[in-house]
């Protein structure tokens, strides 16, 4: 999926953001879903990529791990989402800004993954007639994005 550079560090530093307003209008869409969701049940299973693991031998353990930090890692996935909605209309945005797009793009993705049950056998072209196919393409796009970001961020 290539749709020319969106996203480019610029000689002063900060990122110029080439999206048409369609796409722009997509995140404006998608985005407040993901903060509704971090505003709900933690504990929702499209979530779980967000939240994983870090104890799968005690659960004690891991139930301990999450009491500690599920709390502030949603607080900062909230606050990701809220900046890229904030700037989804800027043609330039520094890099804390693009660092947090990066967060928040990243997230809609494993989320849509989880839903989806994405693994390595999903084809990247689905069938028209997939019904999931409209949330397969979305999955990719935000995949597209997120390596735009990446790469501009390296540039």
């Amino acid at each position: 999926m290539r749709f020319g550079r969106r996203i480019r560090r610029t000689r002063q530093g900060d990122f110029e953001l080439r999206l048409p307003e369609d796409e722009r209008a997509l995140l404006r869409n998608v985005a407040p879903q993901l903060r509704q969701l971090l505003d709900g049940d933690l504990a929702d299973p499209s979530l779980r990529r967000l939240f994983p693991t870090a104890y799968a031998d005690d659960a004690e353990r891991d139930r301990e791990y999450h009491q500690l930090v599920r709390d502030e890692l949603a607080e900062r996935r909230r606050a990701s989402v809220d900046i890229l909605l904030a700037t989804v209309d800027e043609t330039r945005v520094d890099e804390e800004q693009l660092l947090a797009w990066m967060g928040a793009v990243n997230d809609l993705r494993l989320v849509l993954g989880t839903r989806l049950d994405v693994s390595e056998e999903t084809d990247p072209m689905p069938h028209p007639d997939d019904p999931d196919a409209p949330l397969l393409v979305l999955y990719g796009y935000l995949g597209y994005l997120l390596e735009s970001i990446v790469d501009a961020l390296g540039k």
